[in-house]
């Protein structure tokens, strides 16, 4: 046996002891290739070697130390591959020479099956001993032998690595499945990436309809303010990659996406000239799909919630609001409604009273000059369009700071018409999430309908309640009023009014003109009553004024103008006569009787003369 194949025989036993090293554990590829050093030393006295590993068409060193984090450059292997074209064993490339690391390198060696993806070429500084073995027929074997070698070595700890991978993706998707708390499936997902890459920095961008509870600093995804590569990886759903030179780094866009939409992108940045490994592209990938598929499911479980949380709400509002409430204690409540729901800072409630908007319930800023910016804006939008406001970032619509930032206006419509509008505010920016915007909408419409109901059932109300010719209260209404002016008071007066020789005014004049001096009666009188009681029609041409909480002496008085100012307001000019009738703790007369009193003394004024008023009782 000559030397060559003795060293060929000793070269197998030192491989395949490298194979059965169980202090290597086959995990770490790199490790072995710390060990081919003592290896080629004991061999070919090399004592200078760096293997090039292959991935994902690039070459790239080895580290020798494990805790070597720098960058070291990338090699193209399209560039290099033709130097081997005839030999695979050759000088050291040209294209090296410009790489200070590989000056001591004089030989290369490209560990390659024919047909396959390269494992790598090691580069080493040669020796006499290299020379002579590279001539020999053994060198054909051996090369044959560390190819298959590095290939099985290779191809061992990529299955390590990737079963390490998956069995932490496991421990990670198993917890992502027990719970459904946000903050805890983003902080494991970065820990997680803190462990397997603690040398790169990672950042986390989540879209805006993201929930607000979260605690950890993460940024917000915003279209006008992202990288380009950023966006594509949000918008297409892959990886990108990116030479930061303005930050000076290599940036990794991972998106994280569930089976509906994408939640975020997990940025991930290393040195200017850091090559990502297929193994961590991979992991990444795997981890924020992960991430993503956990995410959906917990905001699925948050918006099933919510959604029941959200319907209650409406149907409670809706049941309190159809509770014989008036328009404004709708809005008192409403605005109680709101601040619970949506945690504004401001509310406001614009409404429509004969033809103008008036606030009828809104927090203090609404009432100062600073709220103009926001009511204006709201008001001119809402002339053109009845397309609720949702916006994220005021200051951009106006192109000036401001106050408030978040905003959503929601109008009011009543038969298709805009009748008033509620507005909240924010001093963050997208502090309102979509989800509360349609929940808004949802309220103000329900809330809607049940002002218009209101006000369908005041106008009927009106319509029973009040004369249609005079507009006084009819009168049934007077009854009631009557009734709870003796409970309520301990003193009052009641008015009956019948107007003098009024068939004689229809005969002479016709109908039309009598009915024009009823009117005018009735206007001449709320104009002398105001809110201090109630006129009423009692009866064709009999009118009756209820004013209660005044003296007797107040009582003739008001009934002594009433009476003189009479002809002297209606044209054509008539008069009145008029019977009085007054309570005080020592004469409550009872309601039953306070109308046939009223009328006797209306009886008696009519007897004496007519023009005038008579007391009951006097």
């Amino acid at each position: 046996m000559s030397n060559h194949e003795q060293k060929l025989k000793d070269i197998k036993s030192d491989l395949l002891g490298l194979i059965t090293n169980a202090e290597l554990e086959f995990n770490d590829f790199n490790k072995y290739v710390r060990f081919l050093d003592p290896f080629f030393n004991k061999h070919f006295a090399i004592t200078n070697s760096v293997f090039l590993k292959c991935e994902s068409e690039i070459l790239l060193p080895v580290k020798k130390e494990p805790q070597d984090h720098s960058i070291q450059d990338a090699i193209s292997w399209a560039m290099i591959e033709p130097y081997f074209f005839q030999n695979k064993a050759v000088r050291k490339p040209v294209l090296l020479e410009g790489y200070k690391k590989y000056d001591n390198m004089t030989d290369a060696i490209l560990l390659q099956h024919l047909n396959k993806k390269p494992v790598g070429i090691l580069l080493i500084k040669s020796t006499a001993e290299w020379q002579a073995f590279l001539l020999t027929p053994s060198f054909e074997q051996f090369l044959l032998l560390l190819t298959d070698f590095m290939y099985k070595v290779d191809c061992i700890t990529n299955e390590k690595t990737n079963e390490e991978h998956y069995r932490k993706l496991f421990e990670i998707t198993d917890l992502f499945h027990s719970t459904m708390d946000v903050d805890i499936i983003l902080e494991n997902m970065l820990m997680t990436l803190q462990k397997q890459i603690p040398h790169l920095k990672v950042n986390l961008i989540l879209s805006n309809d993201q929930d607000r509870e979260l605690t950890l600093n993460v940024k917000l995804f915003d279209y006008t303010s992202e990288r380009a590569s950023t966006i594509e990886a949000f918008v297409s759903g892959e990886l990108t990659f990116e030479q930061a030179a303005d930050l000076k780094c290599r940036m990794l866009n991972a998106p994280i996406k569930g089976r509906q939409a994408i939640y975020g992108i997990l940025q991930i940045a290393g040195p200017e000239n850091y090559v990502f490994s297929g193994k961590e592209k991979d992991f990444i990938r795997m981890l924020a799909d992960a991430c993503g598929n956990a995410l959906e499911n917990a905001k699925l479980h948050r918006q099933s919630n919510r959604l029941i949380s959200d319907l209650q709400l409406i149907n409670e509002t809706s049941h309190r609001l159809n509770m014989k409430m008036d328009i404004d204690e709708m809005f008192v409540y409403l605005k109680s409604q709101l601040q619970k729901s949506f945690q504004p800072q401001e509310v406001c409630f614009m409404f429509k009273e004969r033809g103008q908007l008036k606030l009828k319930q809104a927090s203090d800023f609404f009432f100062k000059d600073a709220a103009r910016i926001y009511t204006m804006y709201i008001q001119n939008r809402f002339e053109t369009t009845k397309d609720p406001v949702f916006i994220a970032d005021f200051s951009r619509q106006v192109n000036q700071p401001v106050t408030y930032n978040s905003m959503m206006a929601i109008p009011i419509l009543i038969k298709g018409k805009i009748h008033g509008y509620c507005v909240v505010l924010h001093r963050d920016s997208y502090f309102f999430p979509f989800d509360s915007f349609k929940l808004m909408q949802s309220l103000i419409h329900h809330s809607s309908l049940a002002m218009a109901n209101t006000i369908l059932q005041n106008q009927l109300q009106e319509m029973v309640d009040r004369d249609h010719l005079t507009k006084l209260y009819a009168r049934s209404y007077l009854d009631k009023y009557v009734e709870q002016a003796l409970e309520d008071y301990t003193k009052g007066m009641f008015f009956l009014i019948d107007i003098d020789n009024f068939k004689h005014i229809n005969d002479t004049y016709g109908h039309q003109v009598g009915d024009e001096v009823l009117v005018q009666i009735s206007k001449q009188l709320i104009a002398m009553v105001g809110k201090q009681g109630i006129c009423a029609r009692w009866g064709g041409e009999e009118l009756a004024v209820c004013i209660p909480n005044v003296s007797v002496a107040y009582a003739k008085e008001i009934a002594s103008k009433i009476v003189e100012i009479m002809p002297k307001t209606t044209k054509p000019q008539v008069t009145i006569s008029a019977g009085l009738i007054t309570w005080n703790t020592d004469e409550q007369p009872i309601f039953k009787s306070i109308f046939s009193q009223a009328d006797d003394a209306l009886y008696q004024a009519k007897n004496s003369g007519k023009n005038r008023f008579v007391v009951y009782g006097e």
